[in-house]
């Protein structure tokens, strides 16, 4: 049994006498890592494969991402698959699916064949990212969890750095094709994942999980900041690096170099905004999150109404990025307030009300930028305005029973 650590289930204290490398932690670094080199070089690759290769216009590009966000939607289905399959499991199986689904992504290059590969690769993308999510919040100490996450999406943005440079260096250089791209990358992803598959033990967190559909009322507020967290990045990633080539007529190598640009900074500053969180808490962590972005959007629409100019536009879509890493406090948030047994329902639950926004927002934002670009960010400020009204609803020390100030104002019930 000790010889096929994949059919061995292993208790979360007892894991501490593993070495360091077959530790839960040490699993989560390796999928933060390994994700990324799949989504990054599909992401990258992405506008120029199917305008040269499959002969997309606007409309087909318009499905493939309405294609590609329905499995965000749809996540609440990995409560019907925890039914059968264990987390840790689920999690590595999304993992090899990504990775298989980019590296086939060239040899299906028509209409039909790239959305059933991106339906496929979202799917393993988005499922990934909830169980992800999960198993962070049951497997790290409520104490260290946020210096921790703020580790991991710094190793998630050195990934990406790594697969963008990589483009870079070699496309040109060694005239790569898109198949071998994408078969190196997705394939790299989806060894690494089986890989991790059969060298970890099945980690067994302390509280067994609950499988079923679960909509608590105390958890309002955390859905709330959810839906409104996937309302402001679709404005983001739809239409801040839009503006970048539509008004300032940035090139792809401009475009990457922005990208990289912004990961480098993730890296180094994603670390000292999780200890942020540690010390501050989460309510001053995102109103500080929300004040900012508000005065981010304000001054992209600045940039429309008054013509700023481009060396402004760069300064924001980097603020911009780094910014949204506190994000990170809306999970520990609901690490401090769940029933440990809601973590991983919640979070499906969660993911699909973070991509309700994703369903209707960009398509119906398109024809407001159409007619004034400017509104569009006026829009996504009142809505980190918001947010920021929300944040303020967090206590300083959120526990089971004390969500929001509300309940933290209340007086205990008598014994």
């Amino acid at each position: 049994m000790a010889g096929k650590p994949f059919f061995r289930t292993l208790p979360l204290d007892s894991a501490k006498a593993l070495p360091l490398w077959r530790q839960p932690v040490a699993l989560l670094f390796l999928m933060a890592l390994c994700m990324p080199i799949a989504f990054a070089t599909w992401t990258a690759l992405l506008n120029n494969f199917v305008i040269e290769v499959a002969g997309f216009d606007g409309s087909d590009i318009g499905w493939l991402h309405t294609v590609r966000e329905i499995p965000g939607f749809l996540a609440i289905g990995v409560i019907a698959l925890i039914m059968v399959v264990r987390e840790q499991v689920l999690a590595l199986l999304s993992l090899v699916l990504l990775g298989a689904a980019t590296a086939v992504t060239a040899q299906f290059p028509s209409l039909g064949g790239i959305l059933m590969v991106t339906l496929l690769s979202s799917i393993g993308f988005h499922y990934y990212e909830t169980v992800n999510q999960s198993l962070q919040l049951q497997w790290l100490d409520k104490k260290r969890a946020p210096q921790v996450l703020g580790w991991l999406l710094a190793a998630g943005s050195g990934a990406t750095l790594v697969a963008y440079g990589l483009i870079i260096l070699t496309w040109r250089a060694y005239d790569l094709s898109f198949s071998v791209v994408y078969w190196t990358a997705g394939g790299f992803t989806a060894l690494v994942a089986l890989y991790c598959l059969f060298a970890y033990p099945q980690f067994e967190a302390p509280n067994p999980q609950r499988k079923q559909f679960i909509l608590r009322r105390r958890y309002w507020l955390y859905y709330a900041l959810q839906f409104m967290a996937g309302a402001r990045r679709q404005i983001f990633v739809v239409f801040a690096g839009f503006m970048m080539v539509e008004r300032f007529g940035f090139d792809v190598h401009e475009v990457t170099l922005l990208f990289m640009a912004t990961l480098v900074l993730n890296m180094i500053c994603a670390p000292l905004l999780g200890k942020l969180v540690s010390v501050f808490g989460e309510r001053m962590a995102l109103a500080l999150e929300y004040v900012g972005l508000t005065g981010v959007f304000l001054l992209y629409a600045g940039i429309y109404f008054f013509d700023w100019g481009v060396t402004l536009a760069i300064a924001l879509y980097i603020v911009d990025h780094l910014f949204f890493s506190l994000a990170l406090a809306i999970k520990t948030y609901f690490q401090k307030i769940a029933d440990p047994g809601d973590i991983a329902p919640t979070a499906a639950v969660a993911f699909t009300i973070n991509h309700i926004a994703a369903v209707f927002l960009p398509a119906a934002l398109g024809y407001l930028w159409l007619v004034t670009p400017g509104a569009v960010f006026v829009l996504a400020a009142a809505m980190a305005v918001v947010s920021l009204l929300l944040a303020l609803m967090i206590p300083r020390h959120p526990q089971p029973g004390s969500e929001t100030v509300l309940q933290a104002a209340l007086p205990a019930p008598a014994e």
